[in-house]
């Protein structure tokens, strides 16, 4: 089952993301009606799908499409997505940086699938992802001020605390470490919001290639999701730094911070982390 949906974007500087000042996003035009067909089952094409696509206003549109704002216009993809995500299985969602697959991380049968999926290897970690910066306290052990979250979520970084007791033991159990995302893209927020608990979330690709920007670049893997969310191209396609994924910094250790992954927005994390907020390496 695949789910189109006309999503929020978030403006690229240099690469996905430029200085401190620039981590802005703006709403691509509001989602208006919606049509159901039927994909075809030919082999390549995901195995035969149910489509439903949300449509844009266009030149000339009746009456029927006047805009309708925020996220109640998909209502109906969040609600499917909620469901397939309650029964086990991983969904292909659209993030402010690269297209990612993801499950409920207090499901551990789920966790499993996306290792399976992506072929990757289990000492390998997940991170979560939540609706809001309150929720962060809920599964991390913060060691930062609120001001420090605030500065740096919704946005395309990770936050790495020592996990909390709260968090499912199975998801990494080879590590009191938790990565934790609230990416800069409304679906994201409101789908983690729906679900009342953190989302495992990583790449949509098979482990060792390239992330990807658009869904039918991991379309070797439709068949193993329960559903794929288009949210159309993520980010410049023709911008390698485009496909580096989120910053994921440690801050596990008060005062301190240590980059793991430079990804998309390294200038701007560490112009917040060493220049505002005088933490150090």
């Amino acid at each position: 089952m695949i789910f189109a949906v006309d999503s929020p974007r978030v403006r690229a500087g240099a690469g996905c993301y430029g200085d401190a000042g620039s981590m802005l996003s703006w709403a691509r035009p509001l989602l208006l009606a919606a049509m159901r067909d039927q994909a075809a089952t030919a082999a390549g094409d995901g195995g035969g799908v149910r489509r439903l696509r949300l449509l844009r206003q266009s030149a000339g549109a009746g009456p029927g499409l006047r805009p309708r704002p925020g996220v109640g216009d998909w209502s109906e993809v969040l609600r499917e997505t909620v469901n397939v995500l309650q029964s086990g299985c991983v969904v292909a969602v659209p993030t402010d940086t690269i297209y990612g697959i993801a499950c409920l991380a207090q499901n551990s049968e789920a966790i499993q699938r996306i290792y399976k999926i992506k072929g990757r290897n289990t000492d390998k970690p997940l991170a979560i992802s939540v609706g809001n910066v309150e929720d962060i306290y809920k599964y991390c052990k913060v060691t930062v001020p609120d001001q420090v979250l605030s500065d740096l979520l919704p946005g395309p970084v990770t936050l790495v605390f020592k996990r909390s007791d709260g968090l499912n033991r199975d998801l990494n159990p080879f590590t009191d470490l938790v990565g934790v995302r609230i990416p800069e893209h409304a679906f994201m927020q409101k789908l983690a919001q729906l679900c009342g608990e953190p989302l495992a979330l990583t790449s949509a690709n098979v482990s060792s290639r390239t992330s990807t920007l658009t869904p039918e670049e991991f379309k070797d893997i439709w068949p193993s999701l329960g559903l794929v969310v288009d949210g159309g191209p993520v980010g410049d396609m023709m911008s390698p730094e485009c496909r580096l994924g989120s910053t994921v910094v440690n801050l596990a250790t008060p005062g301190k911070y240590s980059i793991i992954r430079p990804g998309c927005a390294f200038t701007a994390t560490v112009d917040i982390l060493q220049k505002k907020h005088g933490l150090s390496l």
